[in-house]
């Protein structure tokens, strides 16, 4: 074999094996990495300090203003409408027109009423008068009664002296029993005089109850307006033919309005007991155009599963409310005691927040008693639960991911 053939083969094992020198040199002289330790992740809160104190916590309702005092006229009988002289959020006087119904539909009526208590009170005259004429005849037809005893008597003692014929004795009966039978109906008339009275003063009232009610028609086919009011609704025009009952306009007082709001079963206790000592319930509507102040004046009769209905009063500065709005109102709620003020950013569902405690977050359990407002105007939420002290680390800044144990540590601290 040549040297050159040889060579051929030798030099790519000479190569190998250098290569793999050179590998194992290398890996035996890299650097050792240490292995990373894992820490834990430390979570940067802010906290505040526990403060209990004797607070008066606010409640946020939503009401609508009402009114107990709706006034809906209604027609008073079938016409046609002549005047209508407001619309919807008219303002309105005491005394004013408002709407009017053509008088002719009502005054047929008027007219047959008056017709039929002259009738009555005619008939009532006659009687009167025909009662005086049959006391006065029933004291004569007696007379005559007592003048054809006489005369049967008479006759009766002749035939006896056989002075009389049995004929003439029998007219004089006769004749008697005709006077009797006439006193005997005329006394019929007379007693029965209170009798027919009565009827006729019966039909007189129905009557006079009729023209009352004629007049009253005519009286009311004119809506005045009987107190300061806004008209809420005005649903006829002129010209419309409207049904007895229909209503015509409705209006309701500008300074008695009400608001109704629902307040929670778990606050109705308290305000019950403060009622029943006398205590004053104020609430507030506060928002652009209306700052008022109400009084609680009542709670609703029946109770529902969810809470009761509370009326709320404004007074003489209702004119700033309108009948049907939605508006928010802060009650104030009686004073409760130990209570501590926290964002709402530190509640947790609805009754948890966390503590600080050796850098760690511990879970505690609190009751909501409502909100506050702070002297900045920010809103808190007043919370109580025997676990928390004063000077104890609430955390402020709500963690998705808040458990107790959860290693924290205060923004304060990294400040300082």
């Amino acid at each position: 074999m040549s040297s050159r053939s040889i060579l051929k083969f030798i030099l790519p094992l000479v190569v190998i094996v250098i290569a793999a020198g050179l590998f194992q040199h290398l890996k035996a002289s890299k650097p050792e990495r240490k292995k990373p330790v894992l820490k834990e992740k430390v979570w940067q809160v802010a906290v505040i300090p526990a403060t209990k104190q004797d607070l008066s916590p606010s409640l946020e309702l939503y009401g609508r203003v009402e009114s107990p005092e709706l006034l809906q006229a209604a027609a008073p009988g079938a016409g046609v409408v002549s005047e209508v002289l407001v619309q919807s959020g008219s303002r309105v006087s005491p005394g004013q027109l408002l709407v009017k119904i053509d008088g002719r539909d009502f005054e047929s009526a008027l007219v047959q009423a008056e017709s039929d208590l002259q009738d009555i009170e005619n008939q009532i005259s006659e009687l009167k008068i025909r009662h005086l004429s049959n006391q006065n005849a029933l004291k004569t037809e007696r007379q005559l009664v007592q003048l054809a005893e006489d005369e049967v008597e008479r006759l009766l003692k002749l035939k006896k002296q056989n002075l009389s014929a049995d004929s003439i004795v029998n007219e004089a009966r006769s004749a008697l029993g005709q006077q009797q039978l006439s006193v005997f109906s005329r006394q019929y008339e007379v007693d029965s005089y209170p009798v027919q009275l009565n009827k006729l003063e019966g039909k007189l009232n129905q009557n006079r109850a009729k023209l009352k009610e004629a007049r009253l028609r005519i009286e009311r086919s004119q809506v005045f307006a009987p107190f300061e009011a806004v008209i809420s609704a005005a649903p006829v025009s002129v010209g419309d033919r409207v049904a007895t009952g229909q209503i015509m306009v409705a209006l309701y007082p500008v300074n008695n309005l009400e608001v109704r709001a629902h307040i929670p079963t778990r606050y109705i206790t308290r305000i019950q007991q403060s009622i029943s000592k006398g205590m004053t319930q104020l609430a507030r509507i506060t928002m652009p155009g209306i700052n008022l102040q109400l009084e609680l004046v009542r709670l609703a009769g029946e109770a529902e599963p969810s809470g009761v209905d509370a009326y709320f009063r404004a007074g003489q500065s209702s004119s700033q409310l309108r009948l049907g709005a939605l508006l928010p109102l802060s009650l104030d709620l009686p004073v409760e005691n130990d209570v501590i003020a926290v964002p709402y950013q530190a509640i947790y569902g609805n009754s948890r927040l966390y503590l600080l405690k050796d850098n760690r977050l511990q879970g505690v359990d609190v009751d909501s008693v409502g909100q506050y407002s702070s002297d900045d105007g920010k809103a808190m939420l007043l919370v109580k639960s025997p676990q928390i002290n004063s000077g104890d680390d609430i955390v402020i800044t709500h963690l998705p991911n808040a458990m107790s144990g959860l290693k924290v540590r205060s923004a304060v601290d990294d400040a300082s």
